[in-house]
């Protein structure tokens, strides 16, 4: 102050600033801008209006905040859900698997599997094919209802309209209960419960096909074993009628066995010749004329033994000429017994086939897949969707951490340098 006032009136009066000389406007200028300053201290530098803690804040936590509460607050369409719920069953008892057990769940039935495949069906490309022509869900999916974020973005591919199609219909398929729970989501309560009939309608469908399919494949596997079987027996039945034809006899078996009595009709007789023969030489010469009757007589039953017992087994060979015999009759007994053994095999096989057809007809019948429990869908006359406030908290909540996150990364980092 007293510098200031000295140069004051040194200084003229009428005389400008301009031409001052440069140490006095340094001495009366500087002093007018700068703060006190202690004797020995160094210069500190002004603090800026708005802290970089303040200014990262507001960028990463409060400006996706308020972007997201304009989105849910304003903009966010309200999307309808039309709920339904079935339960599949069957008529065969559940059979225990015994890996199982070590899940809480040892049995399964025909109608679980069946309910996991309608889940997975559900959430296919097969059902948005079979339901877009009727439907046009590209256009039910863009409705006029819908806010640009939420919509279907056109044009879409069919791969791009299966993913919406997920995002919009849930199924579940709870295992303690053994329910199928469905919600259908769309803009309006009526798309909503039009898509939810669309996909009753369609797993109904499904369930009859795979029930048909089921029974078919039973019943189809069931009757080619009994054409094959068949098949099988008319070849042994035509084989046999084409042996019987070929060698002249019905059943060689029978044929043995009358050989066979024959040949023990001979001997008994040749046994009673040769006993009346060594009889009459014991009081008659060998050139009686009774004597060599019955030498003749056991000529004849001897050629009679050995001649039948070449047609039954070929071991003895036969003592007069003549034309070529015919085969042995154990060779046609031996051929026979193959195709007979055969015949019957082949009737084992088709009642053992027709038997397997009773089995697969009653067992398609108790395979039935039927609905045992539906709850329909109804119209929703209130929005589920979007949770507003939640969404709203979640985007806060994932901001703040996000942000607290850079900020202890920063500041360990600063600690650190």
């Amino acid at each position: 102050m007293m510098l200031r006032s000295r140069i004051a009136r040194e200084a003229p009066a009428d005389l400008p600033v301009s031409q001052l000389p440069a140490n006095v406007i340094g001495a009366t200028v500087t002093p007018l801008f700068l703060p006190a300053q202690r004797h020995g201290a160094a210069p500190r530098l002004q603090r800026p209006l708005v802290s970089l803690r303040a200014l990262s804040f507001g960028i990463v936590v409060l400006l996706p905040v308020a972007v997201a509460a304009i989105y849910y607050l304003a903009i966010a369409a309200d999307q309808y859900v039309a709920e339904f719920r079935m339960n599949l069953r069957t008529v065969d008892a559940p059979r225990i698997e015994p890996l199982l057990l070590f899940g809480g769940d040892s049995t399964r039935t025909t109608a679980a599997t069946e309910s996991q495949i309608v889940t997975q069906f559900i959430a296919s490309r097969a059902i948005v094919d079979e339901l877009d022509p009727k439907l046009d869900l590209r256009r039910l999916f863009t409705s006029p209802q819908a806010d640009w974020w939420a919509r279907l973005w056109l044009p879409a591919s069919i791969e791009q309209l299966v993913y919406y199609w997920q995002n919009q219909v849930d199924p579940f398929y709870d295992t303690s209960t053994g329910t199928i729970i469905v919600r259908a989501r769309a803009f309006a309560p009526d798309d909503a419960l039009v898509l939810a009939r669309a996909v009753v309608g369609s797993l109904e469908r499904l369930i009859n096909n795979l029930s048909v399919r089921a029974r078919d494949d039973a019943l189809g596997y069931a009757d080619a074993e009994v054409a094959t079987a068949e098949t099988r027996l008319k070849t042994a039945l035509a084989a046999i009628r084409e042996f019987r034809d070929k060698e002249g006899m019905i059943d060689p078996g029978k044929a043995a066995d009358a050989n066979t009595a024959l040949a023990t009709k001979l001997r008994d007789d040749l046994l009673r010749a040769n006993s009346e023969l060594a009889t009459l030489k014991a009081y008659m010469h060998d050139d009686a004329p009774p004597v060599r009757v019955l030498k003749a007589r056991i000529r004849s039953l001897e050629t009679q033994e050995r001649g039948l017992a070449h047609e039954m087994t070929a071991t003895a060979a036969p003592q007069t000429s003549g034309p070529a015999r015919a085969p042995a009759l154990s060779r046609e007994l031996s051929s026979y017994e193959a195709l007979d053994a055969e015949r019957k095999f082949a009737e084992a096989a088709y009642q053992h086939a027709l038997e397997g057809l009773d089995r697969a007809r009653d067992n398609a019948d108790r395979q039935h897949i039927y609905i045992e429990s539906f709850v329909p869908p109804s119209l929703p006359q209130a929005s589920l969707y979007p949770h507003r406030w939640r969404s709203l908290g979640t985007v806060a909540l994932i901001a703040f951490a996000v942000w607290a996150i850079g900020g202890l990364a920063v500041q360990s980092i600063r600690d650190h340098l």
